[in-house]
């Protein structure tokens, strides 16, 4: 199983305070649990221990510190991150002569398994202005656009979900030529991150720590 939950700062935006506040926190909250909730993105059968009894759940809890613009294209950035840094303990199911279950679970902290995070997503933020779209907008740019297309792309460029958010229109040419560029787009963005957390990766023990961690 598979949770998403998402929390914001009482001082990060004036958008997020009160019941405006929890009615979009309920929305961003929602919307990201369509995109990475389904089967296609994570492999659920991972998380089996003993089919139909016994699975391990997945909660990812996003705490929003500031809202400035495309907050779903950096949400899924930090959600992929997060499950590709997921470590799971090896269990064993033991069974008694009475048939009685019981787990054991590995004291070798290093005796773990990984996601497969291939086919995790990303989100594109295109925002029409005029008769042209941009990705990645500024805040002047978010105010001159009346709608928005919100793209999930995996890194092979599959395009898993889509949302439009906004009170304009869109026509289907204009939402056709934005599938593509967040293809396009969502592909590079995939190819930086995973890069990115090779490089982390390969620092082993070396690579500095941050925050409560540190």
């Amino acid at each position: 199983y598979f949770f998403l939950s998402l929390s914001s700062s009482s001082s990060s935006t004036p958008e997020l305070e009160g019941r405006g506040g929890e009615e979009l926190g309920t929305d961003i909250a929602n919307t990201l649990y369509r995109v990475f909730s389904c089967e296609s993105s994570v492999d659920l059968k991972s998380l089996c221990i003993n089919p139909r009894e016994h699975c391990w759940v997945l909660y990812v809890d996003v705490l929003l510190l500031e809202f400035g613009g495309n907050i779903f294209d950096a949400i899924s950035l930090a959600v992929k991150a997060a499950l590709f840094n997921t470590r799971i303990p090896k269990v064993r199911v033991l069974e008694d002569e009475e048939g009685t279950k019981e787990i054991e679970l590995s004291d070798d902290p290093y005796d773990c398994i990984r996601l497969n995070v291939e086919e995790v997503p990303c989100i594109v933020t295109l925002s029409k202005i005029g008769y042209r779209h941009v990705v990645d907008a500024t805040l002047q740019e978010e105010a001159c656009s009346l709608a928005s297309l919100l793209i999930s792309v995996t890194s092979k460029g599959t395009l898993t979900s889509m949302k439009k958010v906004g009170k304009g229109s869109l026509d289907p040419e204009s939402i056709f030529e934005m599938m593509e560029t967040g293809q396009r787009v969502g592909k590079s963005l995939h190819i930086a991150l995973q890069k990115i957390l090779d490089e982390e990766e390969s620092l082993g023990s070396s690579r500095p720590k941050v925050g409560f961690l540190g």
